[in-house]
């Protein structure tokens, strides 16, 4: 069974479940993971983890690499050998790096490698990054070398073909979700219009929650009964808890921070819609296409959302899913509106989003692409110099 070595500098952070569950359910291959630091154990067990040991310094050799030589800091600071004798004590027969930033760090390494490498890209590492110089040039070149390179969304692989990859280097390897862990549920109407909405994200700027806050103060004003959980945790906590005492319904919104699966689950089933009006943000940072979004579509959820990044490709608007353009907190409030009032909206959205998940984002059938990938990325050989 042919041995893949997955990069991720960290492994893993609560917001990476969708590169735990490939590593995790790989079929046709063997992984091992390379990272710096490991958090999080008990929610992402692994048994196969190499953890990079720090090098120890020699200043003569330091000095003669970083000064004389002119080479990069992953050479002068010893992480390339580390890196390679890694590989070749496991065997490796291919190196995924997970991340674009982290192919551009480890780019000196790629470039010497004799070992086939796939890049994969997942959102927020495709924004250029103002605080280091030529970065952005370092990620043209390693898009110009790789043989192949892997995106989340055919958003994300037009992002990579404005920075100059070239398109049929390009493979779309979309999130799979495992369907058994979010069944499908049977839910009724809420006639009494207590109506339950949830959104489920990293609190962040790019998750558009404050607009998901706004129209919810509204729609209460109809609807006084209404409540909206949102699940996660992040840096906007203290700021989203204010905003929502200043709207007038802290009561009616719950902040239930990091739920495991089985509790994001039987939240799912206990909501009658799901709220995701993602954003672009200054720094240009995008979804891909959500995790939370395509589990909550699972369980028979209607999802309102932007049209932004990724989104579009799992949602069709008004066939199994309602969208606005990015802040359009007016547009948001209308399909709140449309929900509770335009009948049998409610039940046939819900279950057209169960459908597309199914037949489009099921865990074994992505699995099985990004096999296939694999495959071709050791066809193809090592990376060539242009």
């Amino acid at each position: 069974m042919p041995i893949v070595a997955s990069y991720c500098t960290t492994f893993l952070k609560p917001e990476m479940l969708h590169i735990y569950r490939q590593v995790s359910c790989l079929q046709r291959y063997e992984t091992f993971i390379i990272c710096k630091e490991r958090l999080n154990e008990e929610q992402f067990p692994f048994d196969q983890v190499e953890i990079q040991p720090r090098v120890r310094k020699n200043f003569l050799r330091r000095f003669w690499l970083k000064y004389v030589k002119k080479e990069s800091p992953i050479v002068y600071r010893g992480e390339y050998g580390v890196l390679q004798r890694i590989l070749e004590r496991r065997q490796a027969d291919l190196l995924h790096v997970y991340f674009g930033h982290t192919g551009v760090h480890l780019l000196p390494f790629l470039l010497r490698t004799t070992l086939p490498c796939v890049v994969s890209f997942h959102g927020m590492d495709i924004q250029e990054r103002a605080d280091r110089p030529g970065y952005v040039e370092s990620l043209q070149a390693m898009l110009q070398f790789l043989p192949l390179v892997m995106a989340r969304s055919i958003s994300l692989k037009e992002r990579l073909m404005a920075l100059g990859c070239p398109e049929e280097k390009i493979r779309i390897n979309r999130t799979g979700i495992p369907l058994h862990a979010f069944p499908e549920a049977q839910r009724s109407f809420p006639e009494d219009g207590q109506w339950r909405f949830v959104q489920a994200c990293r609190l962040i700027e790019k998750k558009g929650l404050d607009v998901s806050l706004r129209a919810f103060a509204t729609f209460c004003e109809r609807y006084p009964m209404a409540s909206f959980t949102i699940a996660g945790e992040g840096p906007m906590l203290a700021e989203l808890q204010q905003l929502a005492a200043q709207l007038g319904i802290a009561e009616r919104v719950r902040f239930a921070g990091f739920l495991s699966g089985d509790k994001l689950c039987a939240l799912y089933h206990d909501s009658h819609a799901f709220l995701h009006p993602s954003q672009m943000t200054a720094d240009q940072n995008q979804e891909g296409i959500p995790n939370s979004m395509l589990e909550a579509m699972a369980t028979g959820l209607p999802v309102l959302a932007t049209y932004h990044g990724g989104i579009p490709e799992a949602i069709t608007d008004n066939e199994n899913g309602l969208l606005v353009e990015e802040r359009d907190g007016d547009r948001l409030l209308d399909n709140l509106r449309r929900l509770a009032t335009e009948p049998g909206l409610w039940q046939r959205i819900g279950t057209a989003a169960a459908r597309q998940v199914r037949e489009n984002f099921e865990q074994s059938a992505q699995i099985a692409r990004l096999e296939a990938i694999y495959d071709e990325a050791i066809r193809l050989g090592k990376p060539q110099r242009q």
